[in-house]
């Protein structure tokens, strides 16, 4: 049966389509918010979330809410994964906070969606459809029918496309832009904090540099908990996000790498893994009254650690730029764009930029090296104000 009604429609039920369905809803305008699935987020990965990422959902009003179950940490430490020498230090906790007013956090990717959940679910002006899974999309004057894989639609004056990495609106707006296996592979676990060697039980972002290699692990989980995300060059191209992982292939990739950072590899069981992905730059993100959001429109490799955070910024440029021209919302969503594409695509060249360092070998390690040790933490922190600092979201 058809449902009639002017509102917004976002295909998409992860972080990104949440924060925009609180940040329309917000400025007054109904959202009708389209998940394939049931709302879960089963994903188990951890998140950080640097400050630009903190202040954008302070503006949603969801910080408060998952700030008991996230940790503070005090600062990045930056490691040689081959000889466990401590390189560098980024100062994070009070000193970035002042620095940039608002926190750096870290956390379970499951407690900021259902943080966001929540907040929709408090909202009047947000319908929760599960089980719609967006396949085709009609384009009438004046209004936009949303057509799901069982036969139902609904119809709304505008669409936005937050369905990720492998979006179907975004098919629509460009057919011919394909995504391309990045030639490496991310593999993670979860540990038990307590009890675990230094440095890995301090409250910090460690970082472990290698070739073809990086290790990264935080605390989750108010800390009770240490997430680890490995990422190796290589491995099979597979779609999702939680495939069982070759264990012993995996820990081959640092059959070289220091005893310490071995160590906590080896402790960790339940390996799950995700290929990685590049999308040259689009074109455009959208036409009409259909635009994109997040990983549907810019998808980042995650060496920023910044996909959850674009997402976020663009949840708000969205609905401001809706707000400022409700008159227009083609128009609208054309200045949406123009807003956000030269930071996303900042975003998206610095990632893979840093993929490259963070897995060099040889001579170019041991520059990479030399220069990280001389770095003060002052300096390496400010070459981030561009990214975390106060207004950055609209650079």
């Amino acid at each position: 049966m058809t449902q009639r009604g002017r509102r917004v429609l976002i295909a998409g039920g992860g972080i990104g389509g949440l924060a925009a369905a609180i940040a329309l809803g917000l400025r007054g305008r109904d959202v009708a918010l389209l998940e394939r699935s049931t709302f879960g987020d089963e994903t188990g990965a951890g998140i950080q979330l640097g400050p630009n990422a903190t202040r954008a959902l302070r503006a949603l009003g969801v910080l408060e809410a998952i700030e008991h179950a996230a940790f503070k940490p005090e600062a990045i430490w930056l490691f040689d994964g081959l000889s466990g020498r401590r390189l560098a230090s980024m100062p994070l906790g009070t000193h970035a906070e002042t620095r940039y007013g608002a926190p750096y956090l870290t956390l379970h990717r499951a407690d900021l969606h259902a943080a966001l959940l929540a907040a929709c679910q408090a909202s009047g002006s947000v319908e929760l459809k599960s089980g719609f899974e967006v396949t085709t999309i009609q384009r009438y004057e004046g209004h936009i029918i949303a057509d799901s894989f069982d036969g139902g639609d609904i119809e709304g004056e505008a669409l936005i496309g937050a369905d990720g990495l492998w979006s179907v609106v975004r098919k629509s707006i460009d057919p011919r832009a394909r995504l391309r296996f990045a030639g490496a592979t991310a593999s993670r676990a979860l540990l038990p904090r307590a009890g675990l060697p230094a440095p890995f039980d301090a409250p910090a972002v460690g970082l472990w540099l290698g070739p073809k290699a990086h290790l990264v692990h935080y605390p989750v989980h108010s800390g009770k908990n240490l997430n680890i995300v490995a990422v190796t060059e290589g491995g099979i191209e597979q779609q999702g996000w939680s495939q069982a992982s070759d264990t012993s292939a995996l820990l081959s990739s640092f059959a070289n790498w220091c005893k310490e950072s071995k160590s906590l590899l080896d402790k960790a069981s339940d390996w799950r893994s995700w290929s990685l992905y590049r999308l040259p730059p689009l074109p455009r993100w959208s036409e009409g009254r259909v635009a994109l959001l997040g990983d549907a429109a810019h998808p980042v490799q995650p060496f920023l650690a910044q996909g959850a955070a674009l997402a976020v910024e663009d949840a708000l440029t969205l609905a401001a730029a809706l707000d400022a021209q409700s008159y227009d919302l083609s128009a609208a969503f054309h200045s949406y764009e123009i807003l956000r594409q030269a930071r996303t695509a900042r975003v998206q060249t610095l990632s893979q930029r840093f993929g490259r360092i963070y897995h060099l070998a040889g001579p170019m390690r041991l520059a990479r090296n030399f220069i990280l040790e001389r770095r003060s933490e002052e300096a390496a922190l400010a070459r981030f104000d561009w990214l975390y600092g106060l207004g950055a979201a609209r650079d």
